[in-house]
Order: C-alpha cells, then structure tokens, then sequence
C-alpha cells in the first residue's frame, strides 16, 4: 500500500475565514493587499496631510500648446537621481585615499558584480544631465519663460547649472589617474586666477595652498556630501516655484480673450 503525505497545515493568520452558506465569497490576496496599502497610505494621510500637498503639485492646470520641450526639466531630474543612485552604489566600494583610489576604481570596475555598467551609467548620466540642462535652459530662455513672475525659478535654474559644473569638477578626480590629476591641478590654478574671491577659493578646493593628500579628501567630500545636499535643497524650491506659478505657453501662441470681453470690446 503506498504511503500519502501529508500536506503542512497553513498557520491560523493565514487561513482565509470560513464563507457562510449562500453569503459572499472572502477576499483574496490581491484585494487584501490593496486594502492594507489603501489602510497604510490613510494612516499616514490623516498623521502628515501628505494628500493635499500631492495633489497640489500633480493636478494643476498647464498651458495650451504644452509639448514634449517641457519634458526636459522633468529628464533633467530623472537624470540627477540616477546620478545619486549610482555614486551611492559606488561610494560603497571608493576608497578616497591618494593611494587606494586609483585600485578602488579598478576593482570596481573589473571586480565588483556590475560595477562596469555602474560606473558606466554614473560616468555618462554626468554628461547627458549637462546637456539636459542646456536645453531645458534654452528652451525656458526662447519661451521666455525667465520673465515676471518667475524670474527667481530662473536665478535658482541658473545656480544648479553652476553646481552639475562643479559636481563634474570635483568628480573628475576621484579615479586619481594621471590623467585626472593633471586636469584637477589645470582646474584649480584656473580657478586662483579669478579676481578677489580666485585664490581663496583655489585653496578651499585643494585643502591648502598645494595639492596635497588632503585634496583628494576635499574634493570626494564636496562631490558626495555638499554638492548633493545644496542640489536637492534647490531642486525642491525650484520644483514648488514651478508648481505654484505655472508654465509659459509657446511663444507662437497668442491668449485669447473671453468671450464677453470681446462683446464690450465690440
């Protein structure tokens, strides 16, 4: 006689209720997971009133005209957290000393699962949110998008370009080769020659009036910790100038008046 196994009982949580005879059948997994996140999202709804707060920002009226050229801030931003992503994954495995960096960028690129398509995804993502953000400043500059009342979205825009330069800068350096060590050392006498602020800021980068061990340090330090942090603070006023004062229609479209205007007009 062959033996049968027994099936392992499910635990008492997990069993679904028992359905009465001729009433409704119990809900099944998929609608038990959606009413414990619709639960969540309400608990934490009534505890921060994030509700409103989203909905201001998402559900707002937009120009006629709007096109795919309005999307490029929207790329621009999507580009800079995959910047962040991908130098967290990095960070893990960088070490930023003058004789450690250069086989901790080799490691991870040879080494390290994916660390080739990491590296590769945060060296290029620099480049193509810089050319980003060209064009999303070109783009509000022919719409003229820069004049009242939206001129600090502009002076803030304006900011964050100077600080992906300097991101680009400070992240040069880090593989410590020959190659970016020369140029760093290029950037920074460039930088002492400017008037009055120059030379202070020339030895704010290098960490003292040479370059040093201590360059290095500084410059991981700012590419990691306070570039990041002063970006994201400004993308945010950026992201709430935007949503409480609105877009600019295209150029080549002209406002129309309401209809009763044009009777008085009339």
């Amino acid at each position: 006689m062959a033996s049968t196994r027994l099936r392992p009982q499910l635990p008492a949580a997990l069993r679904p209720p028992p359905t009465r005879p001729g009433g409704p059948a119990p809900p099944g997994p998929t609608e038990r997971a959606k009413e414990a996140g619709i639960s969540a999202a309400d608990w934490v709804d009534e505890r921060t009133s994030i509700a409103g707060g989203i909905r201001w920002m998402l559900f707002r009226k937009v120009p006629k005209g709007t096109n795919w050229f309005y999307t490029l801030g929207s790329a621009t931003l999507f580009a800079f957290l995959s910047q962040a992503v991908t130098g967290v994954f990095l960070a893990m495995y960088y070490d930023p000393s003058p004789t450690r960096a250069y086989e901790s960028a080799r490691n991870i690129t040879n080494e390290v699962f994916l660390g080739e398509f990491v590296r590769g995804m945060h060296k290029w993502g620099a480049t193509v949110m810089i050319v980003l953000l060209f064009l999303h400043a070109a783009r509000t500059f022919l719409f003229g998008a820069y004049k009242y009342p939206r001129e600090l979205t502009w002076v803030i825009g304006a900011v964050l370009l100077i600080l992906t330069f300097v991101m680009g800068l400070t992240g040069y350096l880090l593989p410590f080769d020959q190659r970016s060590y020369w140029a760093t050392i290029v950037a920074a006498n460039i930088t002492g020659t400017g008037p009055l602020a120059g030379p202070y800021l020339a030895d704010f980068l290098r960490g003292g009036a040479e370059f040093g061990a201590t360059t290095l340090s500084r410059f991981y330090a700012i590419h990691m910790l306070l570039i990041p942090g002063i970006m994201a603070a400004l993308i945010g006023a950026h992201l709430y100038l935007v949503a409480r004062l609105g877009t600019t229609a295209p150029p080549w479209l002209k406002a129309e008046p309401e209809p009763e205007l044009r009777e008085e007009r009339v």
